[in-house]
This record gives C-alpha cells, structure tokens and sequence, in this order.
C-alpha cells in the first residue's frame, strides 16, 4: 500500500473525511476479496499521480462494519467519494485505471 493512503476506522472515519482539504475516495474492501485485491495496486498508483487533488482511504469491512452499514455497503470493492465532508459519487465494483480516473475527473 502507497504510503499516502489512509486507513481508516470507525473511530477516525469523521475526522479525516470532515478534515480533507481534498476530496477523499475510501475503498471499502476485505482480505477475502478478490476484486478488492485487483483494485489495490491501481489505487496506489492513482494516490500518487493525483495526490495533489485526491486522497485515498482504505475501511476493512471486517473490522468496521459500523461503516459498511451507515453508508449502505452491501458488496465491495465499494468506493464512496467525499467532498467537503458529503458523499459526492458512488462506485460499486472493480474497474481499470483508466475507467475509475474517468469516473473521479468531474468531481476533482
């Protein structure tokens, strides 16, 4: 996992999303998930080429399941794009580097 990116919890969730001065996209994965695993290093690679205009957290679903439900997270990779603290774009599945950069663009 790059450097840059957060991992989150249900203690430090509110915090870091009320206190990004960039929109934060938080990868809601676990261990057992193949398609998360896939995501994984094309996440790295995005939190370093947009760090500037992104941040990136990672919630284990498993350890903070308190998270899973209060955003609705019923399969994942889920990823769930905040700005100034609001849900600005949901993104259910695993996609290439290219598609997920295209998703984000109109909200960077």
């Amino acid at each position: 996992m790059a450097a840059n990116i957060v991992n989150l919890t249900e203690g430090s969730f509110d915090e870091v999303i009320n206190s990004s001065d960039r929109p934060v996209l938080v990868d809601f994965w676990a261990d057992w998930c193949g398609p998360c695993k896939q995501i994984a290093p094309i996440l790295d690679e995005i939190s370093v080429e947009k760090e500037s205009q992104l941040q990136i957290a990672k919630v284990d679903v498993e350890a903070n399941g308190g998270l899973a439900l209060r955003y609705g997270v019923k399969s994942i990779p889920m990823m769930i794009l905040f700005k100034d603290g609001q849900v600005a774009h949901s993104l259910i599945g695993s996609r290439s580097k290219d598609q997920l950069l295209a998703d984000l663009a109109p909200h960077l």
